[in-house]
């Protein structure tokens, strides 16, 4: 997975980092120099010599970290294939039990920062399985690796900071930050600037322990989740149906119309009832095309999209979430067959050298690539579904 709120965490700098950072070395160069350079601004913000000394000795470069950076193939996959696979009826169940067990400490979370436990819930149950895996790298040097690499320092220093700062406060010692590959920590995989700037002591036990302590991790999330920008007592996702003569270029998930404008032109729910008629932004996103499943989305899927911005990754979840809240099983239609792998890559490297901004030429079908696809399908006169498939790809030669 990609790391939860990177888009969100990206602008949130740690205050006087500016100086410490001439101190050492941003990234690369001799790695020793590095930590050095983070020691330095760990002790310049005001953390102990002593936590700062046990937060870096095992520091280390992972190479299954930047392995895992570098391919993240789980993407590749169409969507109906990873929801299938995510959102299996084992974790449903799990995930409603979870719902009723958890049921006042849901209450309170909704009352407090207006995010429903079905949201909580989903996130919980596809980040960790609610809690039963963790992930299995070593925090610290899993963002010290990442740091240390010159893609994306200015992301993952302040983290690694940050994760010092655990030590510091006496939440954490280093032997207990174990998590996902890109330094995620806790029951929903939160970053440790997260952590700390959301981190939340639901029980009133002295200590904010996103690992171990449920209610402090799932109050946490929801404090996240509303700083994201919720929009209490909206929705996020819905089920629709299209009529056989929709427009499919209204059809994109960054084009917003107000919900009558897709009532107007035959939208309607999953079940055939009519669509409310007011006017909330909304956009059609067909994951798999014309002939896939349909979803009207609301300013609510932003969140996630912040949350990770895999539109399959994004849509599952969301979609996680109505189903815990009552909706049905999505209905799977007959989605056009799409691109392997490497007609992926080629497909995007075409589009590339049209002039179109797909980003990393990577197989995965992403919002820039989707957005290229829309573009081509309309100036060759194709149904502009925004979904790849043969026939674009030979058209494109």
């Amino acid at each position: 997975m990609k790391p939860a709120g990177m888009l969100a965490a990206a602008a949130i700098l740690l205050t006087g980092t500016a100086g410490a950072f001439a101190q050492g070395a941003q990234c690369g160069g001799d790695f020793g120099q590095f930590v050095e350079g983070v020691r330095a601004e760990a002790i310049a913000q005001g953390m102990s010599q002593d936590a700062v000394r046990r937060a870096t000795t095992g520091l280390r470069i992972d190479q299954r970290v930047l392995q895992r950076d570098r391919a993240q193939g789980v993407f590749q996959q169409a969507w109906l294939t990873f929801a299938d696979r995510m959102i299996s009826q084992n974790r449903l169940d799990r995930g409603r039990q979870e719902l009723q067990r958890n049921a006042d400490l849901f209450r309170r979370i909704e009352a407090e920062t207006g995010v429903p436990g079905a949201v909580l819930t989903a996130f919980w149950g596809l980040e960790t399985d609610f809690g039963g895996f963790l992930g299995d790298f070593e925090t610290l040097p899993a963002l010290a690796t990442l740091a240390h690499d010159c893609r994306r320092p200015e992301l993952f220093r302040p983290h690694l900071i940050a994760a010092i700062r655990l030590v510091d406060l006496g939440y954490l010692e280093p032997s207990q930050m174990r998590g996902a590959w890109a330094g995620e920590l806790g029951q929903t995989q939160l970053l440790p600037e997260d952590y700390i700037r959301f981190g939340t002591d639901a029980d009133n036990n002295g200590r904010i322990d996103l690992i171990r302590d449920r209610a402090d991790a799932l109050f946490t999330t929801g404090k996240f989740i509303q700083n994201l920008g919720w929009r209490r007592g909206e929705p996020w996702i819905e089920e629709v149906r299209l009529p056989q003569n929709f427009p499919l270029e209204r059809a994109a998930v960054y084009s917003r119309e107000p919900r009558s404008a897709f009532a107007e032109l035959g939208v309607t729910k999953a079940d055939g009832s009519a669509l409310e008629r007011d006017n909330l932004p909304s956009s059609i996103v067909l994951p798999q095309g014309a002939g896939g499943p349909a979803f009207l989305t609301f300013p609510n899927f932003d969140i996630y999209i912040e949350w990770n911005n895999s539109l399959i990754y994004t849509l599952s979840a969301a979609y996680f979430a109505t189903r815990l809240d009552g909706a049905p099983r999505v209905t799977a239609g007959n989605p056009r067959p799409g691109l392997d792998a490497d007609q992926m890559v080629r497909l995007q490297q075409r589009l590339q050298a049209r002039g179109h901004d797909v980003g990393k030429i990577d197989g995965i079908l992403g919002a820039g690539t989707r957005a290229a696809v829309r573009t081509e399908q309309l100036r060759l006169g194709l149904p502009a579904d925004a979904w790849p498939t043969a026939e674009l790809l030979a058209a494109l030669n």
